[in-house]
Protein backbone atom coordinates (compact mmCIF):
# COMPACT_ATOMS: atom_id res chain seq x y z
CA UNK A 1 0.00 0.00 0.00
CA UNK A 2 1.31 3.54 -0.62
CA UNK A 3 2.48 5.47 2.21
CA UNK A 4 -0.60 7.73 3.51
CA UNK A 5 -1.46 11.40 2.75
CA UNK A 6 -0.63 11.91 6.22
CA UNK A 7 -0.85 16.51 5.77
CA UNK A 8 -4.42 15.63 4.13
CA UNK A 9 -5.14 13.25 6.66
CA UNK A 10 -4.61 15.86 9.42
CA UNK A 11 -5.35 19.04 7.44
CA UNK A 12 -8.63 18.54 9.00
CA UNK A 13 -9.70 19.17 12.54
CA UNK A 14 -12.84 16.16 12.37
CA UNK A 15 -10.48 13.87 11.59
CA UNK A 16 -7.61 15.01 14.23
CA UNK A 17 -10.26 14.70 17.02
CA UNK A 18 -11.14 11.15 15.28
CA UNK A 19 -8.19 10.00 15.65
CA UNK A 20 -7.37 11.39 19.18
CA UNK A 21 -10.35 9.36 20.43
CA UNK A 22 -9.52 6.17 18.41
CA UNK A 23 -6.18 6.41 20.45
CA UNK A 24 -7.34 6.26 23.84
CA UNK A 25 -9.46 2.78 22.36
CA UNK A 26 -10.81 1.24 19.56
CA UNK A 27 -14.66 2.80 18.95
CA UNK A 28 -17.62 2.24 17.17
CA UNK A 29 -19.15 4.54 14.82
CA UNK A 30 -22.27 5.99 16.58
CA UNK A 31 -20.19 6.84 19.74
CA UNK A 32 -17.04 8.39 17.36
CA UNK A 33 -20.22 10.45 15.91
CA UNK A 34 -21.20 11.46 19.12
CA UNK A 35 -17.83 12.85 20.37
CA UNK A 36 -17.69 15.38 17.29
CA UNK A 37 -19.49 18.30 16.34
CA UNK A 38 -20.68 17.60 12.54
CA UNK A 39 -23.24 15.05 11.34
CA UNK A 40 -23.05 11.52 11.11
CA UNK A 41 -22.79 11.66 7.57
CA UNK A 42 -19.80 13.84 7.84
CA UNK A 43 -18.79 11.27 10.18
CA UNK A 44 -18.94 8.23 7.61
CA UNK A 45 -17.17 10.38 5.03
CA UNK A 46 -13.85 11.09 6.84
CA UNK A 47 -13.85 7.63 8.10
CA UNK A 48 -14.36 6.64 4.72
CA UNK A 49 -11.18 8.54 3.50
CA UNK A 50 -9.01 7.63 6.49
CA UNK A 51 -9.61 4.25 5.94
CA UNK A 52 -9.07 4.69 1.86
CA UNK A 53 -5.82 6.51 2.79
CA UNK A 54 -5.03 2.69 5.19
CA UNK A 55 -4.96 5.02 8.50
CA UNK A 56 -7.94 3.14 10.07
CA UNK A 57 -9.70 -0.27 9.54
CA UNK A 58 -13.03 -1.37 10.36
CA UNK A 59 -14.40 -4.66 11.32
CA UNK A 60 -17.91 -5.73 12.44
CA UNK A 61 -18.36 -7.30 16.14
CA UNK A 62 -21.16 -8.51 17.47
CA UNK A 63 -22.32 -5.95 20.93
CA UNK A 64 -23.04 -7.05 24.35
CA UNK A 65 -26.90 -7.01 23.80
CA UNK A 66 -29.27 -8.28 21.75
CA UNK A 67 -29.06 -6.45 17.97
CA UNK A 68 -27.39 -5.97 14.86
CA UNK A 69 -23.28 -6.12 14.94
CA UNK A 70 -21.60 -2.95 15.34
CA UNK A 71 -18.88 -1.43 12.95
CA UNK A 72 -15.75 -0.70 14.94
CA UNK A 73 -12.94 1.55 14.00
CA UNK A 74 -9.12 1.08 15.07
CA UNK A 75 -5.86 2.68 13.44
CA UNK A 76 -4.26 0.69 11.27
CA UNK A 77 -0.69 2.37 11.70
CA UNK A 78 2.75 2.76 13.46
CA UNK A 79 4.08 5.67 12.42
CA UNK A 80 6.16 8.99 13.52
CA UNK A 81 6.05 12.11 10.91
CA UNK A 82 8.55 14.71 10.72
CA UNK A 83 8.23 17.35 8.62
CA UNK A 84 10.17 20.78 7.82
CA UNK A 85 9.30 23.75 6.00
CA UNK A 86 11.39 26.89 5.26
CA UNK A 87 12.13 28.71 2.46
CA UNK A 88 14.87 26.83 2.00
CA UNK A 89 14.11 23.29 3.06
CA UNK A 90 10.84 21.32 2.63
CA UNK A 91 10.93 17.52 3.39
CA UNK A 92 8.63 15.16 5.61
CA UNK A 93 9.58 11.24 6.54
CA UNK A 94 7.12 8.60 7.82
CA UNK A 95 9.25 6.07 10.35
CA UNK A 96 8.00 2.73 11.39
CA UNK A 97 7.59 2.02 14.61
CA UNK A 98 8.40 -1.22 16.36
CA UNK A 99 10.99 -3.86 15.51
CA UNK A 100 14.81 -3.26 16.78
CA UNK A 101 15.32 0.37 18.04
CA UNK A 102 18.20 2.43 19.01
CA UNK A 103 19.42 2.41 22.90
CA UNK A 104 21.79 4.97 22.46
CA UNK A 105 23.21 7.20 20.25
CA UNK A 106 25.29 10.47 20.50
CA UNK A 107 25.18 13.41 18.25
CA UNK A 108 27.53 15.90 17.59
CA UNK A 109 27.58 18.92 14.85
CA UNK A 110 30.29 21.13 16.84
CA UNK A 111 32.74 19.46 14.35
CA UNK A 112 30.84 20.57 11.52
CA UNK A 113 32.42 24.74 10.57
CA UNK A 114 29.74 27.28 10.78
CA UNK A 115 31.66 29.38 7.83
CA UNK A 116 33.01 27.84 4.75
CA UNK A 117 35.50 29.23 1.89
CA UNK A 118 33.58 26.68 -1.11
CA UNK A 119 31.37 25.34 -2.14
CA UNK A 120 32.30 21.69 -1.88
CA UNK A 121 32.79 22.85 1.45
CA UNK A 122 29.10 23.83 2.03
CA UNK A 123 27.90 20.60 0.41
CA UNK A 124 30.48 17.98 2.73
CA UNK A 125 29.23 20.05 5.83
CA UNK A 126 25.32 19.49 4.52
CA UNK A 127 25.73 15.88 3.78
CA UNK A 128 27.33 15.95 7.58
CA UNK A 129 24.48 17.05 9.28
CA UNK A 130 22.52 14.82 7.20
CA UNK A 131 24.19 12.17 8.97
CA UNK A 132 23.62 13.61 12.41
CA UNK A 133 20.04 14.11 11.60
CA UNK A 134 19.28 10.49 10.62
CA UNK A 135 20.67 9.92 13.99
CA UNK A 136 18.14 12.31 15.49
CA UNK A 137 15.30 10.32 13.29
CA UNK A 138 16.72 6.78 14.56
CA UNK A 139 16.43 8.63 18.19
CA UNK A 140 13.33 9.40 17.94
CA UNK A 141 11.80 6.41 16.47
CA UNK A 142 12.67 4.36 19.48
CA UNK A 143 11.54 6.97 22.22
CA UNK A 144 7.95 6.76 20.29
CA UNK A 145 8.44 3.30 20.45
CA UNK A 146 9.26 2.95 23.67
CA UNK A 147 5.95 5.46 24.43
CA UNK A 148 3.95 3.50 22.18
CA UNK A 149 4.08 0.45 24.30
CA UNK A 150 3.99 2.38 27.25
CA UNK A 151 0.79 3.62 26.92
CA UNK A 152 -1.10 0.62 25.54
CA UNK A 153 0.34 -0.57 29.06
CA UNK A 154 -1.23 2.29 30.93
CA UNK A 155 -4.57 1.73 29.37
CA UNK A 156 -4.89 -1.37 29.97
CA UNK A 157 -4.12 -1.44 32.96
CA UNK A 158 -6.28 2.05 34.24
CA UNK A 159 -9.36 0.05 32.15
CA UNK A 160 -8.43 -3.39 34.22
CA UNK A 161 -8.16 -1.77 37.72
CA UNK A 162 -10.27 1.57 37.45
CA UNK A 163 -12.48 1.00 34.60
CA UNK A 164 -13.36 4.10 33.39
CA UNK A 165 -13.39 5.36 30.27
CA UNK A 166 -13.96 9.12 30.71
CA UNK A 167 -10.82 9.43 33.09
CA UNK A 168 -8.82 7.46 31.08
CA UNK A 169 -9.34 9.95 28.02
CA UNK A 170 -8.48 12.96 30.33
CA UNK A 171 -5.63 11.06 31.50
CA UNK A 172 -4.53 10.09 28.15
CA UNK A 173 -4.48 13.59 26.92
CA UNK A 174 -2.64 15.37 29.33
CA UNK A 175 -0.03 12.65 28.93
CA UNK A 176 0.14 13.31 25.61
CA UNK A 177 -0.02 17.33 25.83
CA UNK A 178 1.59 18.39 28.93
CA UNK A 179 -1.03 20.45 30.40
CA UNK A 180 -4.72 20.93 29.42
CA UNK A 181 -7.31 23.58 29.94
CA UNK A 182 -10.93 22.35 30.91
CA UNK A 183 -12.27 24.29 27.85
CA UNK A 184 -10.14 22.21 25.70
CA UNK A 185 -11.21 18.75 26.86
CA UNK A 186 -14.80 19.87 27.40
CA UNK A 187 -14.12 20.49 23.35
CA UNK A 188 -11.74 17.18 23.00
CA UNK A 189 -13.94 14.95 24.98
CA UNK A 190 -17.50 16.63 23.73
CA UNK A 191 -18.53 17.21 27.54
CA UNK A 192 -19.59 20.19 29.74
CA UNK A 193 -16.62 21.60 31.93
CA UNK A 194 -18.60 20.55 35.03
CA UNK A 195 -18.18 17.37 34.02
CA UNK A 196 -14.93 17.35 33.01
CA UNK A 197 -14.01 18.67 36.31
CA UNK A 198 -15.80 15.98 38.18
CA UNK A 199 -14.39 13.13 36.23
CA UNK A 200 -10.66 15.18 36.61
CA UNK A 201 -10.94 15.18 40.69
CA UNK A 202 -11.88 11.58 40.28
CA UNK A 203 -8.84 10.88 38.23
CA UNK A 204 -6.84 12.61 41.12
CA UNK A 205 -7.52 10.12 43.72
CA UNK A 206 -5.69 7.46 41.48
CA UNK A 207 -3.33 9.71 39.27
CA UNK A 208 -2.28 13.42 41.11
CA UNK A 209 -2.75 15.68 39.59
CA UNK A 210 -3.00 20.02 40.00
CA UNK A 211 -6.12 21.20 39.13
CA UNK A 212 -6.25 24.97 39.27
CA UNK A 213 -7.51 28.10 37.16
CA UNK A 214 -9.22 26.19 34.59
CA UNK A 215 -5.85 23.92 33.88
CA UNK A 216 -5.48 20.47 34.32
CA UNK A 217 -1.74 18.61 34.40
CA UNK A 218 0.24 15.98 36.51
CA UNK A 219 1.53 16.73 39.43
CA UNK A 220 5.14 15.66 39.24
CA UNK A 221 6.15 16.46 43.39
CA UNK A 222 2.49 14.54 44.64
CA UNK A 223 3.75 11.65 42.01
CA UNK A 224 7.15 11.45 43.42
CA UNK A 225 5.88 11.33 46.69
CA UNK A 226 3.61 8.40 45.83
CA UNK A 227 6.19 6.62 43.94
CA UNK A 228 8.60 6.55 47.18
CA UNK A 229 5.78 5.99 49.17
CA UNK A 230 5.46 2.60 47.11
CA UNK A 231 9.36 1.95 47.44
CA UNK A 232 8.96 2.11 51.23
CA UNK A 233 6.16 -0.43 51.14
CA UNK A 234 7.63 -2.35 49.22
CA UNK A 235 10.77 -2.87 51.17
CA UNK A 236 9.15 -3.66 54.43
Amino acid sequence: MAEPDIFYILGNRVRRDLLSHLTCTECYFSFLSSKVSVSSTAVAKHLKIMEREGILRSYEREGPFIGPARKYYDIAIAKTYVATVTPNLFWYRGLDLGGEVIKRTEIDISRIPDEHSSLLEMIHSFHELSVELEKVLQALKAVETRRDALMKEIKERYLKEIGDMTQLAILHYILLVGEATVDELSDRLNLKEREVLVKARELDRFVPLIIKDGAIKIDEERLKQKLGGESDAGED
